[in-house]
């Protein structure tokens, strides 16, 4: 009776600390699984210590609102951007990701 209830396995997971007291480990629930990580646990971690490194910086297109040219724009731009045929400022740089101007449409670059 003492056996049953002394712990089988012992997991060590960085963050959480998980017991089973089950001797079968098909009956017990992992806390979290570390191969196929969530989409919202993958944005939260560091970018280098994701599963598959990917930066978080992106290119996109953003529309202007007065003559409706298309210009591309790196997400995290360090200086002020214009529109290439009106001179309209489209986004402003801050410490991290620029900042639209309000009513610019944008859409992400892919590929």
């Amino acid at each position: 009776m003492e056996r049953d209830l002394l712990p089988q396995r012992i997991i060590f997971i960085p963050g959480h600390f998980c017991v089973f007291y089950y001797p079968d480990l098909s009956q017990a629930k992992m806390v979290k699984d570390m191969l196929r990580p969530s989409k919202a646990d993958e944005k939260k971690t560091h970018k280098l210590k994701r599963l598959v490194q990917e930066p978080n910086s992106y290119f996109m297109d953003v529309r202007c609102l007065d003559c409706f040219t298309i210009t591309t724009v790196f997400s995290h731009a360090n200086s002020v951007v214009y529109c290439q045929n009106c001179s309209t400022m489209l986004c402003t740089p801050t410490g991290g990701v620029a900042r639209l101007m309000e009513g610019c449409s944008f859409r992400k670059k892919t590929g």
